[in-house]
């Protein structure tokens, strides 16, 4: 059960999170905040359906995740090195797209929650932590979203992993492919990734 909310509230929130360009170090927590709100105005429109919500939405997030980082620490580096550049490509887009179906379906569960950003800090030397609460009406859940710099000179924080109460996403979804490699191949998983 707790591992089902955990989802739930992780494809909420992650939606929320909004960018038309990598961010600057400076620049993060305060545009973050704006972002939050606007996507907050898309999901109480009662005249889009949810489809027409993650649409919107989806637009908006894609240049703030680094999707090839996030599919490569998912799939674990010893998997992703035996790859080839296609192969990789190949994985890539196929996690992407069912990140995103995710996001989508998980639409449904926005109930008027609120989102108050804590603040910016950094994270594992190199990284910065953007901590969040998503208040619901009985609980408040903690999000951290990490980010990394790809630039290494301040110009380009993008998200890679996101912390929902103190588990990893990017860490949940490599056991899930772990656990998958164990008892099919790589394509097998593929074809059975693309399905679902």
């Amino acid at each position: 059960m707790f591992r089902k909310n955990i989802f739930k509230i992780f494809a909420l929130l992650i939606i929320l999170l909004t960018n038309a360009n990598a961010l600057k170090e400076n620049e993060i927590e305060k545009e973050m905040t704006k972002k939050i709100n606007d996507v907050l105005l898309i999901l109480e429109k009662k005249d889009l359906t949810i489809a027409q919500k993650g649409d919107e939405i989806i637009k908006i997030i894609d240049e703030v995740f680094d999707y090839e980082l996030m599919a490569r620490i998912a799939l674990g580096k010893e998997t992703w090195d035996k790859l080839s550049q296609e192969k990789q490509k190949e994985f890539t887009k196929i996690f992407e797209n069912r990140l995103k179906k995710s996001y989508i379906e998980k639409l449904a569960f926005y109930n008027d929650q609120k989102v108050k950003v804590i603040g910016l800090k950094p994270y594992n030397n190199t990284r910065l932590q953007l901590e969040t609460e998503l208040l619901g009406k009985d609980e408040i859940y903690k999000i951290n979203y990490n980010f990394y710099n790809k630039s290494k000179d301040n110009e380009q924080w993008l998200i890679y992993d996101v912390d929902l109460v103190g588990v990893s996403i990017i860490q949940t979804y490599r056991q899930q492919f772990a656990g998958l490699l164990k008892e099919k191949t790589f394509d097998e998983m593929l074809v059975l990734l693309e399905k679902q």
